[in-house]
């Protein structure tokens, strides 16, 4: 699997994929972060990740689109189902190697928290809740991400799949309150207050644990297809 998250790593800072992921964040949650200081007068690390959830939704995708429907369209995913290497590491390397990616950008998102500390004083706890709920998130989507891009060829088909299936479990629970228990957003909003709830922990393993799972059940009955 370390094979795998290594060729995975390269294949994203190798080329333009994981520097556009992460300048985009970065991009938009700078214009977030000026509107939020100049003109709301906050100064919370953490309140910025409301605005990064949202970012999130929109350029995971930039991240997963590519991690199986490329192969499918490029006619290697047979010699990827087929290599020596277990179906379950080659969904698991590429999973864990987008939240690596993820990492890194949350990293460079601390020196906001820099800058807010000249002017104020910043929870640091707080801040370490924030970026913690913040990554669980992010690997609830990508795990999400991976899975629609199992499911096509297209790229395309699985960035527009993965940013319908977000927008539908951020709106729906507005429409339907008893749907409010599949809100990941929601689920992420205490992480900024300083509140880690195991339930919520609990809901984003569980989350990325079911479609890691499709995903790895997919490959194997289209390996046992083929």
């Amino acid at each position: 699997m370390l094979a795998i998250i290594k060729k995975e790593l390269k294949s994203y800072l190798l080329s333009p994929i994981g520097y556009i992921f992460i300048g985009l964040f970065l991009l938009i949650f700078s214009v977030f972060f000026m509107v939020t200081i100049f003109t709301s007068r906050v100064i919370n690390f953490e309140y910025l990740f409301y605005n990064g959830a949202t970012i999130l939704t929109f350029v995971t995708p930039i991240l997963t689109m590519r991690m199986f429907a490329e192969e499918r369209k490029n006619g290697t995913e047979q010699l990827l189902l087929t290599s020596p290497r277990g179906i379950t590491s080659i969904v698991l390397g590429k999973f864990l190697a987008a939240g690596i990616i993820i990492l890194i950008t949350e990293a460079l998102t601390f020196m906001y928290f820099i800058i807010l500390d000249y002017f104020g004083n910043p929870s640091l706890l707080v801040a370490l809740s924030t970026l913690f709920g913040f990554f669980l998130l992010s690997l609830a989507y990508i795990s999400f991400g991976m899975f629609a891009s199992s499911i096509t060829e297209n790229q395309i088909v699985a960035s527009v799949i993965t940013i319908g299936a977000f927008m539908a479990i951020w709106f729906l629970p507005n429409l339907l309150p008893i749907l409010d228990v599949f809100s990941l957003i929601t689920k992420f909003e205490n992480f900024p207050t300083g509140l880690i709830s195991v339930s919520e922990i609990i809901t984003f393993v569980s989350f990325a644990v079911l479609f890691i799972l499709l995903t790895i059940i997919i490959l194997q009955r289209r390996k046992s297809v083929k």
